[in-house]
């Protein structure tokens, strides 16, 4: 026998704002039977009670809003006696309106409130994917941003990570094939993968074929018709301490930005590997690409939902072109000018998107390595 469902949803805690907001109600409600002994016999105030049966189904919860509806209903019928018009056409007409309009509002409120615990238990899980990255690790400084393109979810198929080693930060850009709600699963997959992994000392191509491994053995289920067309573009970036370099593996992913003085150089991979998944199609290992990066550099890295959005026209987003006038901002600021400048240019954005930005601190600025510390 198929689990019971009920229609209102588990309950809230109440709150202060919900104890005023249903005593306003209450309030409204008591006022108009008051009032109508003072208009004339041809001004009808049932309407009026409709408000605080709204204002508790909207802001408080369908609980309340049921007993609202009920008072509302009992304090029209009060009127109704004292004027001795309670049998009246008019006032058994308005008694009905004022009884549907309740039932309907309350049904609103229950599937307004089940959505919004939805929502809730969503954001959690989605937090616990995809975590917030630290603002430091190591002589690194962080900022990023996300934004998942299916509405009122936190998380969608982008990706980012943190993890320090020993003598090192590491980062995992990537985007997993579809967006919104589909790819989470694959989306905490990776991320899983990275995090089990990423803070040992393994040499970076070590890293990227475990994280090819789990990620090829979690994606080709069993029984899965579209095994074989799951994957995860990424990139796998290495940042030594006490080395002025950047090690990078692309797996198929765009090439971070390096801003360096007043240019800004995208770095492609010279062996790039097929995507996450997709690793019994290359010839070889992972053979990470070394670039310069020195104190003050950047890296912005990001996913194709930058890209590939397009304004009006259609035309795709020139990210290179545009990065040109922000050379000399810091991750926070850069994050902010690409993201404030793509909102600007884009008809309307349709994919998930993620941004990076990392510097490589001053030695002055860099402070203590915060050891092994895993985000993402």
């Amino acid at each position: 026998m198929p689990a019971r469902t009920w229609l209102l949803p588990p309950q809230k805690p109440v709150s202060v704002r919900d104890d005023v907001l249903t005593a306003a109600a209450a309030g409204l409600i008591a006022l108009v039977p008051v009032v109508d002994l003072f208009v004339p016999a041809n001004v009808h105030l049932a309407h009026a009670l409709v408000l605080p049966v709204a204002l508790t189904a909207f802001f408080v919860g369908p609980r309340r809003a049921t007993v609202t509806g009920g008072l509302a209903v009992l304090a029209l019928v009060a009127a109704g006696a004292e004027r001795m018009t309670l049998t009246s056409e008019n006032v058994l007409l308005q008694l009905g309106s004022l009884l549907v309009l309740s039932v309907l509002l309350v049904v609103a409120s229950c599937m307004l409130d089940r959505r919004r615990h939805e929502l809730a238990g969503l954001r959690r899980v989605s937090e616990a994917v995809l975590r917030p990255l630290p603002r430091r690790a190591g002589p690194v400084s962080i900022a990023s941003a996300y934004r998942a393109a299916e509405v009122g979810t936190p998380v969608g198929g982008d990706l980012y990570a943190v993890a320090r080693t020993a003598d090192s930060t590491r980062l995992l850009i990537g985007d997993v094939r579809g967006k919104g709600l589909a790819s989470i699963g694959d989306t905490e997959l990776v991320l899983g993968a990275f995090r089990a992994a990423a803070h040992r000392q393994s040499p970076l191509p070590e890293l990227v074929a475990s994280l090819e491994g789990s990620v090829r053995w979690g994606l080709n289920e069993p029984g899965d018709a579209h095994a074989a067309e799951r994957f995860v573009t990424a990139a796998v970036i290495e940042i030594p301490d006490d080395e002025p370099y950047v090690h990078v593996v692309s797996c198929g992913h765009l090439p971070p930005l390096l801003f360096h003085e007043d240019t800004v150089t995208p770095l492609d991979a010279e062996e790039p590997a097929p995507p996450l998944g997709l690793g019994a199609l290359a010839d070889g290992g992972y053979t990470p690409t070394t670039f310069p990066f020195t104190p003050g550099d950047r890296l912005l890295m990001y996913t194709d939902g930058v890209t590939e959005a397009r304004d009006g026209s259609g035309g795709f987003y020139p990210l290179l072109e545009r990065a040109a006038a922000w050379t000399g901002h810091l991750p926070d600021s850069l994050v902010e000018a690409v993201t404030s400048d793509l909102r600007a240019h884009a008809a309307g954005l349709d994919d998930d998107m993620a941004v990076v930005a990392v510097r490589r601190d001053e030695p002055r600025d860099a402070g203590v390595p915060e050891g092994l510390a895993v985000a993402g």
